[in-house]
């Protein structure tokens, strides 16, 4: 076995007896400043190991989403009728999709923004809807000219009024016009509204009743609205929830869906049955909308390469007046890309204080013109977009992207709309996390103890040494 004293020998602190030592005020004040400096110093370099480094480069996108893009949005129009409103995309390479349903959604909001119902139903898109051919007979007039002195009265009077809101310089509305007029006729004929009282069809210029057609919520020329009366009477100034009619616009399908209209209505009743109405128009006649805005939220995914995204009033069937057409809107959220989502973004945050600041620039914007002043203006956003990836250093990869935006107000030549048009760069910034060594950190804290000890030490060697010379040099003087 090892003697105790060969153990001894390889003491690298050899032990001076405490008798021996003799302790200092310059020690003590040492002392406790390389304490103090020790604890400062670890405290520092606790906080260096804590806190998370990066490294920033710039390289070729590589997107794990492959060629497309996707684009959320919530956007709320105050003017713009949930019934003609439409979102298009179209990009560079020639793709075009016109009023897409499947990601979006359609909600009656009124002048505050606020929802006024559930979603509204867009129904099924109508390619092609079947009008008279066109002749010369003579058709005369069959319907009631409604204006904003009568309309109150006579949809009062009989159980069920349809209504063809119209402007005379409309090419749908001129196309309409001999087989409504017919059909009226023959309803008439049928039904005498002085004797039946069921049902009634009338008419409304809207460029002659412009504030029958505004209360109305007319934007789309020719627009039939069916109106009910008695369960459907909201107050007593008369105001009506009513449908709209998308069917056939020939005389024969016209007929038969006032036929259809007024069957379930007893001649002693001028009461509507709600809910009665025959199947065969049932797809062609939905609820119109009950406030003049909607707000419009929903996806769509894009080809990433210079493209557009456009908000307007569309239809195949009908003409719009592009001067009482106001595009005001609210953008409640305008992003790109997957939603990170709350947890993921603080995260982020940690890391780097300025992501997701230009995430969704365009949020809470508003581009709002008077709605009284109808200057017909179009509101375009050119938005440059850039990829962001983060690259944690548990090899988690966290995709954002992150925009510039520039928005502009222009008189338009014709229909207004709204247009979001977006370009992605080709480059992407890849953020990396540097992830800080343990050993690193432990060796920085001995090296920290240990040189704040050896520096105090000659501190004080120095100080003391230079005590004891003064006090010779006084004790000399003194003999």
């Amino acid at each position: 076995m090892v003697s105790s004293a060969k153990l001894k020998s390889v003491d690298f602190y050899r032990k001076i007896p405490r008798d021996l030592t003799e302790a200092s005020l310059s020690g003590a004040g040492l002392s406790i400043i390389a304490a103090v400096s020790m604890m400062f110093l670890f405290g520092m370099e606790l906080h260096n190991y804590l806190s998370i480094s990066t490294s920033t480069s710039v390289i070729v996108d590589r997107s794990s989403d492959k060629d497309y893009l996707r684009i959320d949005f919530n956007i709320s129009f105050p003017a713009l009728s949930c019934e003609f409103a439409s979102v298009d995309v179209s990009d560079v390479l020639g793709t075009n999709r016109l009023n897409i349903t499947k990601t979006v959604r359609k909600y009656s909001i009124d002048k505050h923004l606020r929802a006024t119902g559930s979603e509204f139903d867009s129904g099924p898109v109508t390619n092609m809807l079947k009008h008279d051919a066109d002749n010369d007979e003579e058709y005369g007039e069959g319907s009631v000219a409604l204006n904003g002195r009568n309309f109150d009265r006579i949809s009062h009077q009989h159980s069920i009024l349809v209504v063809n809101f119209y402007a005379p310089w409309c090419y749908w509305s001129n196309r309409l016009k001999p087989s409504w007029e017919k059909a009226a006729k023959i309803i008439r004929e049928r039904h005498d509204p002085e004797i039946d009282g069921r049902i009634i069809m009338g008419r409304v210029d809207c460029t002659e009743e412009v504030d029958l057609c505004r209360r109305n919520h007319i934007q789309g020329y020719p627009s039939i609205r069916i109106f009910r009366k008695g369960s459907d009477v909201r107050d007593e100034n008369g105001h009506h929830e009513h449908e709209s009619y998308y069917g056939d616009r020939d005389t024969d399908t016209l007929v038969n869906t006032m036929e259809e209209l007024v069957a379930p209505i007893a001649m002693d009743s001028h009461l509507a049955l709600e809910g009665k109405s025959g199947k065969t128009e049932e797809n062609a006649k939905r609820p119109a909308p009950s406030e003049a805005g909607c707000r419009i939220e929903g996806f769509v995914r894009v080809k990433k390469v210079p493209g557009n995204l456009v908000i307007s009033a569309r239809s195949g069937f009908h003409s719009f007046d592009g001067s009482i057409m106001n595009m005001s809107h609210v953008i409640s959220d305008f992003s790109f890309g997957r939603k990170i989502n709350a947890r993921v973004m603080s995260d982020l945050k940690r890391i780097l204080p300025y992501i997701g600041v230009s995430h969704a620039k365009l949020n809470g914007q508003a581009y709002l013109t008077d709605p009284e002043d109808h200057a017909n203006v179009t509101v375009e956003h050119y938005i440059q977009v850039v990829k962001t990836e983060v690259m944690r250093s548990s090899h988690q990869l966290i995709e954002d992207y992150e925009y510039t935006a520039h928005s502009s107000l222009m008189h338009a030549h014709s229909v207004p709309v709204v247009k979001f048009h977006f370009e992605l760069s080709p480059m992407q910034v890849l953020i990396t996390e540097n992830s800080k060594s343990f050993s690193h950190f432990i060796t920085n804290v001995c090296a920290i103890i240990g040189g704040v000890f050896t520096v105090a030490g000659i501190l004080d060697s120095i100080l003391h040494n230079t005590l004891r010379l003064v006090k010779k040099v006084e004790l000399g003087k003194n003999f």
